[in-house]
């Protein structure tokens, strides 16, 4: 089969709306993450040991099972209760939900790694605890994980095509519907993964450039 120019200039336009839906549920699910994991970690580290534990369980389960398994619950399973979603919402839950398990570990690290005396010095200036973990911990803290935190959003980025299970309009769905529609398939799936490495390239500068301010940063 011989590759068609007017075929993929055809088809662009429905590939760059199936782009446009990755790069969303990508950047929501990232945001969705980055709440849960600072939850999931605060909970560890200061709240009551039973919830501790039962967050630290909760976080282990969710990291131990499938992403895409995860996705076909929310989809699938939990309409049988009475919870139903919007795919792009499932999907875009789903993704938060795993990836946040991860980013907490990360924002525990963090937070550990803040020297005691920082707790301390806040204590005796009378500070609250919530007026503690957002003036005193957190700029502390956060700054040090952007490289760890930038690396898993470029991972959740190249995991969006499994939304694709659950009917999300992705690119991935975009070109198998393309594909299947005109029995063709090199021009779609070549265009997925060239739009995949541009981006993961885009990701990786990016990552490389946040990593050297910080760098310099940690220098001054």
């Amino acid at each position: 089969m011989e590759w068609d120019w007017n075929f993929v200039w055809q088809i662009m336009p429905t590939l760059l709306e199936g782009l446009k839906i990755t790069l969303l549920a990508t950047v929501l699910g990232a945001a969705v993450a980055a709440v849960v994991g600072l939850l999931f970690a605060i909970l560890r580290l200061s709240a009551p040991k039973p919830i501790a534990r039962t967050v630290g369980f909760l976080v282990e389960f969710i990291r131990g099972t499938p992403l895409l398994v995860q996705l076909y619950f929310i989809f699938y399973v939990l309409p049988d209760i009475g919870i139903s979603l919007p795919a792009l919402v499932a999907g875009v839950i789903g993704l938060g939900i795993h990836y946040g398990t991860y980013t907490a570990e990360v924002y525990r690290a963090g937070i550990e790694n803040v020297p005691r005396g920082q707790w301390e010095a806040a204590r005796a200036t009378n500070l609250t605890m919530h007026q503690t973990w957002l003036h005193v911990i957190l700029p502390q803290a956060i700054p040090p994980m952007i490289p760890a935190l930038a690396n898993y959003l470029i991972a959740m980025f190249k995991e969006t095509p499994l939304l694709s299970a659950i009917t999300v309009l992705e690119l991935m769905n975009q070109a198998k519907s393309i594909a299947n529609s005109n029995y063709r398939y090199i021009e779609p799936m070549t265009l997925v993964g060239v739009f995949f490495l541009i981006m993961s390239l885009i990701s990786v500068v990016f990552l490389r450039w946040l990593e050297e301010r910080y760098s310099r940063v940690e220098e001054r």
